[in-house]
């Protein structure tokens, strides 16, 4: 399957591949780090919380000027901007200039982001393939194979628990990151581009405030994923990275093996996610396999040790992501192409819009509980996979089969 991707597409994947590498690695670093310098719940969360709100602003952007700017212009620069803020995390700066650099968007919290270049990547994925789940699997195989290979990184360093210049340095691994990602973009065709007709009527729409065709389903996509998120940025890698520090006196060692392990499932388990979307559709694959992942989350919190811990969260990672490749196809799927670069920055960035607000909330849960925001997150997301199943029920579109579309976005 791997050998029919086009060129522009494997360097797609590459470039999801080299940030998935950085981020797997820094994720973890990231937690560990707020803890060495001795950051309490609460500022934890703002801080997180400001990492957050930089990628969802980011994406923003990107869905507005995109198009007009270039996409492999503003792909490229964006990994500029993420070798520039490894290199200024490096040097360990104070705690407000390390808040600057979280809102520019070019931080993660987790193994794998879903800024501003996911924005990009998502749309220009679709030139390919917006129809099935393919192509969208490979990407964020290679994402979370080599989140693992980064995490996997993170068991070989040896660090004071307490010298938080030690953690910081290690952030400087995102300055080749960066670098290697703007030399992909250099590399991509000007097939990836908007057509120039796409651009002009993206760009009329825009003056005009005119409404896609598609805008009703994308509205009610976006309502929901965003509840989704707001249930995952209560437990992103940084917050739970954190947690197994402070509660069971977890090393980055054990960390980095841990998240290794998790994404390593995840590789596998979203490669598997389009062949069981074309036998029973995209939106009860993405719910299939999204509650039962949740209970699992929420049965976190009640457990006695880390190994507990550790176990329940690799039987959620064999499920918890199967729903983003087919989430994504979905959302390529129901939109026209000049309006897939907005729908996809709007989703992207509505998930991302409300997660600022959940890590505020995990801080403030913690005083109840340092397990609380586990069972709160679970309950949310199982809400909303019940919410989301019922919804579509209503639209027939949305129990479209892959096997039976390659693109076309149907009927609202």
């Amino acid at each position: 399957m791997a050998q029919h991707l086009s060129r522009d597409t494997r360097l797609l994947v590459a470039g999801q591949a080299i940030r998935g590498f950085g981020y797997g690695f820094t994720a973890i670093v990231l937690g560990d780090l707020l803890a060495a310098r001795g950051v309490r719940p609460v500022q934890a969360g703002v801080f997180l919380a400001a990492v957050i709100a930089g990628s969802a602003l980011a994406s923003l952007v990107v869905g507005a000027f995109g198009d007009r700017f270039g996409r492999r212009r503003s792909y490229g620069l964006f990994f500029v901007g993420i070798a520039a803020a490894g290199t200024v995390v490096a040097i360990n700066p104070p705690l407000w200039l390390l808040f600057m650099v979280a809102i520019t968007g070019t931080l993660s919290t987790d193994v794998v982001d879903n800024g501003a270049d996911t924005t990009l990547e998502q749309v220009m994925l679709a030139r390919e393939d917006a129809g099935t789940a393919r192509v969208y699997g490979w990407y964020n195989a290679a994402g979370a194979a080599f989140g693992a290979i980064g995490a996997l990184g993170a068991t070989t360093v040896r660090v004071a628990p307490s010298n938080a210049h030690s953690h910081a340095w290690l952030f400087i691994v995102l300055a080749p990151v960066g670098l290697v990602g703007a030399i992909i973009a250099s590399r991509l065709s000007p097939a990836v581009e908007a057509p120039p007709e796409e651009s002009h009527r993206v760009t009329r729409r825009h003056r005009q405030s005119e409404p896609g065709p598609s805008r009703h389903v994308v509205r009610n996509l976006t309502a929901l994923f965003s509840v989704d998120a707001a249930g995952g940025g209560l437990v992103t890698a940084g917050f739970l990275s954190y947690y197994m520090v402070e509660r069971y006196g977890a090393t980055l060692s054990s960390l980095g093996w841990l998240f290794f392990a998790v994404s390593a499932l995840q590789a596998v388990s979203v490669l598997l996610a389009p062949l069981l979307a074309r036998r029973v559709g995209l939106v009860a694959t993405m719910v299939g396999t999204h509650l039962p992942s949740n209970v699992l989350l929420a049965a976190m919190a009640f457990a006695p040790s880390f190994r507990v811990a550790a176990v329940l969260l690799l039987c959620r990672a064999t499920l918890s992501q199967m729903d983003v490749p087919t989430r994504q196809a979905l959302v390529m799927t129901v939109t026209t192409p000049p309006e897939r670069t907005r729908a996809a920055a709007v989703t992207n960035a509505a998930r991302y819009s409300v997660r600022p607000i959940a890590p505020l909330i995990g801080g403030a849960l913690q005083l109840l509980g340092l397990g609380v925001p586990l069972l709160v997150a679970g309950i949310v997301k199982s809400g909303y996979d019940v919410t989301l199943w019922h919804w579509a029920q209503r639209l027939p579109s949305l129990r479209w089969r892959a096997s039976n579309d390659e693109g076309s976005a149907p009927t609202n």
